[in-house]
């Protein structure tokens, strides 16, 4: 039903108004591009949908501010960062008094123990360490996993995202063989040598692929959330969980986006029992802070390792790693945010916030879908995919493009590489009502 003409003059309208409304961030880009690669200090900056990045000049609650003065409804919230909100008064009092006392020392805090204590509460397993990035936890817990099982193979499902992790950035071409994601820059070796890769939702494979019991971990999201939502079937998790024990393979569950479900994941909600945990992103409240846990069974079998005078060229941790900053930040945010509280707000405006979506897409009778996870909500311009390989070959760059810039237009920020909004308990019900408003104008201006 889209009008693709009509589409492509919309999109031509909306970026002139863009480039129009937002004459300091052009300058700044301008600026930028003399020492800044590609004018941003990140890469991915530049996947926002106008003709330059935003730049911003302050953060609060779940609204953003430009230079140019203009304030938009965040619903991208830092990509997950800032899931607690921007800038929480809790967070700020804490990083001050902490960046008096000592920002890193190289020696434990006395938070590091509360800050575990918090997470086995939250999480249920047993011991932990500390990183920067989930990136970093991830890449430690499956060194350990090697470690542990002695072997080398690791196991992801197609189009997942675990951070920039090298034997992750993988996928399946059309003959089934593993290769480099699209979009990865570079590998330093050939993944299939490290990786096996099956579709999400796909059990029969997921055991051919452990039956060989070479694989040292299976290394999942709850959901695929990094392709756009995609949600396991009945029953997966329990069979995934079996079959990981069956074949001598540690399960780990990446919770950096899934914690989106309540205050100890997917995994303490619906009981998936990890033999290793990883969660990076919002636990330090925007600060960079990671973690990566795991049960006792699994840490009985690592103690011989960490106590080996190598431990500092072991491959695990960082020096910056577990500093008294970052987990001064954790501790704050765990004891003041990521609650039951603030998901009985922010997860009913979520699904409010796909209603809204739905009721649009039913009422001119589109064969779109929208999806709902906990305190985060997408739509998909097709019905809703079952696996990663659906939802890549599902995407729609040119709409997604116009849909996102449409909205940026009408002061709405959703995440950029999806049409994925997630929801903190500073959102409203206004918020979602706009958000609302605006979608349906988007559809009618292309029908």
């Amino acid at each position: 039903m889209i009008d693709r003409g009509k589409l492509k003059s919309a999109l031509a309208k909306e970026s002139d108004r863009f480039i129009e409304e937002h004459p300091k961030s052009n300058e700044q880009y301008r600026k930028s591009r003399e020492h800044l690669l590609g004018g941003v200090p990140m890469a991915w900056m530049k996947r926002w949908p106008g003709a330059f990045p935003i730049f911003a000049r302050s953060a609060t609650g779940a609204k953003i501010t430009d230079i140019d003065g203009r304030q938009y409804v965040d619903f991208a919230l830092g990509d997950t960062g800032a899931m607690t909100g921007h800038a929480p008064v809790y967070l700020a009092e804490a990083i001050v008094e902490q960046s008096k006392i000592a920002i890193t020392t190289m020696m434990p805090s006395e938070d590091s123990i509360e800050v575990a204590k918090a997470l086995t509460e939250r999480f249920g397993l047993n011991k932990w360490q500390f990183a920067l990035s989930a990136t970093d936890a991830n890449r430690f817990a499956l060194r350990l996993a090697r470690f542990v099982t002695r072997r080398r193979q690791i196991l992801v499902f197609d189009w997942c995202y675990h951070g920039t992790v090298d034997e992750t950035l993988v996928t399946l071409d059309d003959s089934g063989r593993v290769i480099p994601r699209l979009g990865n820059s570079t590998s330093a070796f050939d993944p299939a040598q490290t990786t096996k890769v099956v579709q999400f939702n796909d059990l029969p494979a997921l055991e051919e692929a452990l039956r060989t019991e070479d694989v040292a971990a299976v290394l999942c999201e709850p959901a695929l959330t990094n392709i756009g939502i995609v949600l396991p079937d009945d029953g997966f998790h329990g069979k995934l969980r079996e079959l990981c024990t069956k074949y001598g393979t540690l399960l780990i569950i990446d919770e950096t986006h899934t914690i989106c479900v309540g205050p100890g994941g997917y995994g303490r909600q619906y009981d998936l029992k990890p033999d290793m945990l990883t969660i990076g992103k919002p636990i330090g409240g925007g600060i960079p802070s990671a973690a990566f846990g795991m049960t006792e069974e699994v840490a009985i079998q690592l103690e011989e390792m960490v106590n080996e005078d190598s431990i500092d060229v072991s491959g695990i941790g960082g020096t910056l790693g577990a500093n008294a900053f970052s987990s001064r930040a954790t501790l704050a945010t765990l004891n003041n945010s990521l609650s039951k509280e603030h998901f009985d707000v922010s997860i009913p405006l979520a699904k409010d916030w796909a209603d809204g979506v739905r009721r649009v897409i039913n009422s001119y009778n589109l064969d779109w879908s929208v999806q709902n996870l906990g305190s985060r909500s997408e739509y998909w311009f097709c019905p809703a995919p079952k696996n990663g390989r659906e939802a890549a070959q599902a995407m729609d760059p040119e709409l997604e493009r116009y849909f996102h810039l449409y909205a940026l237009n009408r002061s709405i920020l959703l995440t950029p590489f999806h049409n994925m909004a997630l929801f903190s308990h500073y959102h409203s019900s206004a918020d979602v009502e706009r958000h609302t408003e605006v979608f349906k104008e988007t559809v009618e201006s292309i029908l």
